[in-house]
């Protein structure tokens, strides 16, 4: 029997995330309200790590001269639940800019929480060793593992899209089934 490596940790949660669209469910939790119970707990446990990221931006980044602020989880206006974490600086504010942002949210129609930030879309490419490429590895991962979600988003949720989900499985190959 050949083993599979382990994939990588955001590659894994990636299939979490699918597994939920396809068995309905969001950690076992088929109810709203215990999906939201779910998120509860996701925005304590992503507490720590959001504010060290944005720590870290304020140092490296903005030499400390930012703040790091929580909104803790609240109902948005639609009824959905949110939590942000921002860190905010005097020269953004200055000219009016949203601050850097981890936004968590479970939207009153999604069937499944998000994170996203507040403007992202454009990544800087400063590539000119090997090592600069290789230290991109997370990056990269990040990119793809948002292109995937948003492409399974397009077709209306429909996780069948990923292969990976439902293959027939022989001997560690994947076989590939007609249609």
């Amino acid at each position: 029997m050949t083993l599979t490596p382990a994939a990588p940790a955001p590659l894994e949660a990636l299939t979490r995330h699918f597994i939920d669209l396809r068995d309905g469910n969001h950690f076992g939790h088929v109810t709203r309200s215990g999906k939201e119970s779910a998120f509860g707990e996701a925005v304590r446990l992503l507490d720590a790590p959001a504010r060290k990221v944005l720590a870290e931006f304020n140092e490296h980044q903005l030499s400390g001269t930012g703040k790091v602020d929580a909104t803790g989880l609240h109902r948005d206006t639609t009824g959905g639940l949110l939590a942000s974490w921002l860190l905010t600086w005097h020269e953004q504010r200055a000219a009016k800019l949203a601050p850097i942002s981890i936004i968590a949210t479970y939207g009153a129609g999604f069937h499944h929480p998000h994170l996203r930030g507040a403007t992202i879309g454009e990544w800087p490419l400063n590539v000119a060793t090997p090592e600069h490429a290789e230290e991109l590895v997370p990056v990269l991962r990040t990119i793809a593992g948002a292109d995937i979600h948003n492409l399974v988003f397009q077709v209306g949720g429909d996780w069948r899209i990923i292969p990976a989900l439902h293959p027939a499985v022989q001997n560690g190959t994947v076989q590939r089934q007609s249609a």
